[in-house]
């Protein structure tokens, strides 16, 4: 600490002009440099908060270890996260309080409806964005300050579409929700047409929007009416799960399938006996065992008591672009061309690669939950 008190009770006017400007500068040389705010946005609280809450832990490691690996030229860098509660009401104020902060960049959002709210403000303020999941082709090709660290439903949708077909299911009914239509709508359209391209069907389409009193049992019963050969859903891993029940009641002897958005530690843990079976695409390899993960999954269940998902996964990896892309930001540049210019990113498993509107590929898992676990097929 610096000892200025002995100036207390000096008449300030008396004071040489060279003493003084001394003092300022002595006063400000032992302040500690202000930290460089980032945020974070994703869905806490709403029905499917696992994503945005595993995607919190994920970026909340990185930020700790950045920082105890001495943050950027000594300053530190203060995480600010906020909610988006899957409402575009909590979302817009969220986005809004993040871009008064005067945040350098934000991680998040965690679902391409609330990425149609957020991004919009977020961009308009020239705030850097990547989020780690969002998927729909709505965000794809686009030069403007949100990058994306997922590949797009296109890629998802195409390949399930041919797993599918390789496993002799050709009309297959899905169930998708309208909450997070951006994204669900987006998915559907692209696996119509990948169905369509390989001779296959879409034998039923039924929307539905996620709550607590929606009707999961009426939903499978209209799914059923077009005599399907498998059964699909688009939703997060709450609905997956009552969804998974259903199916087995109603028709156990079909196969049954979701879209990677549910592939969380929930989907297991709610479903139970019911989800066994269930083909699920994953965007990292959970059973990896090089030293780069097998630390972070240590340092992970460490500081959380739970093992890391895919979203924590993605999240780390979104927030390890943000870091570096600060750390190597030349003066009068932005974090966005820092960012451009500091790949490709050595991710937990794979490296990141962004082309010059922030799209990047990653490579995917599918997997089957066997014996209460994710178990890849290919």
């Amino acid at each position: 600490m610096c000892d200025v008190f002995h100036f207390i009770g000096m008449k300030m006017k008396k004071l040489p002009l060279i003493l003084l400007l001394s003092m300022v500068w002595w006063l400000s040389a032992c302040s500690p440099p202000p930290p460089i705010k980032i945020g974070f946005i994703g869905g806490l609280t709403d029905r499917n908060s696992d994503n945005g809450q595993s995607g919190l832990n994920g970026v909340t490691l990185a930020v700790e270890q950045f920082n105890r690996a001495g943050g950027v030229d000594g300053r530190l860098v203060e995480l600010l996260a906020k909610d988006d509660a899957q409402d575009q009401a909590v979302a817009t104020q969220s986005a809004e309080e993040l871009v008064a902060a005067r945040v350098e960049a934000v991680v998040g959002p965690f679902t391409s409806s609330m990425a149609e709210v957020i991004v919009p403000i977020t961009g308009k303020a020239g705030i850097f964005q990547v989020s780690p999941t969002v998927t729909s082709m709505a965000f794809y090709g686009k030069d403007d300050n949100f990058f994306r660290i997922n590949r797009t439903t296109r890629d998802n949708a195409r390949d399930y579409a041919q797993v599918m077909v390789g496993m002799g299911q050709t009309r297959i009914a899905v169930a998708y929700d309208m909450r997070n239509k951006n994204f669900t709508q987006s998915w559907l359209a692209e696996f119509s047409t990948s169905l369509a391209a390989l001779g296959a069907t879409l034998a039923a389409q039924v929307p539905y929007e996620s709550g607590t009193d929606s009707s999961f049992e009426d939903v499978v019963k209209q799914m059923l009416v077009t005599n399907p050969d498998s059964l699909f859903y688009i939703s997060g891993a709450l609905d997956v799960a009552r969804f998974a029940q259903q199916s087995r009641k109603q028709a156990p002897h079909l196969p049954i399938g979701a879209a990677e958005w549910a592939a969380t530690e929930q989907l297991i843990e709610l479903g139970g006996p019911v989800v066994e079976g269930l083909l699920i695409v994953q965007n990292y390899d959970r059973d990896d065992t090089t030293e780069r993960f097998k630390a972070f999954s240590e340092a992970y269940f460490k500081r959380f008591q739970r093992n890391p998902g895919y979203s924590s996964v993605s999240a780390y990896d979104a927030a390890t672009v943000v870091l570096q892309a600060l750390k190597n930001r030349q003066k009068g540049e932005t974090v966005k061309d820092a960012a451009l210019r500091s790949g490709p990113y050595q991710g937990l498993q794979q490296e990141i690669v962004f082309d010059a509107n922030g799209d990047t590929q990653r490579k995917v898992y599918f997997t089957e939950i066997r014996d209460g676990r994710y178990r890849k097929i290919q």
